[in-house]
């Protein structure tokens, strides 16, 4: 296995990983979670 294949499939491997965090970022699925999390710097301390 030469060096540049393993680059190669670092590479992808790297894309893939990017992408998918993308897909999880974007999805609607963690729509209400996000806005809870943005919302956490002005809820009122007890």
């Amino acid at each position: 296995m030469d060096i540049n294949i393993v680059r190669g499939i670092l590479a992808v491997v790297c894309l893939v990983s990017f992408l998918g965090i993308v897909a999880w970022a974007w999805s609607r699925h963690q729509k209400a979670r996000f806005d809870e999390a943005a919302n956490l710097p002005f809820a009122e301390k007890d």
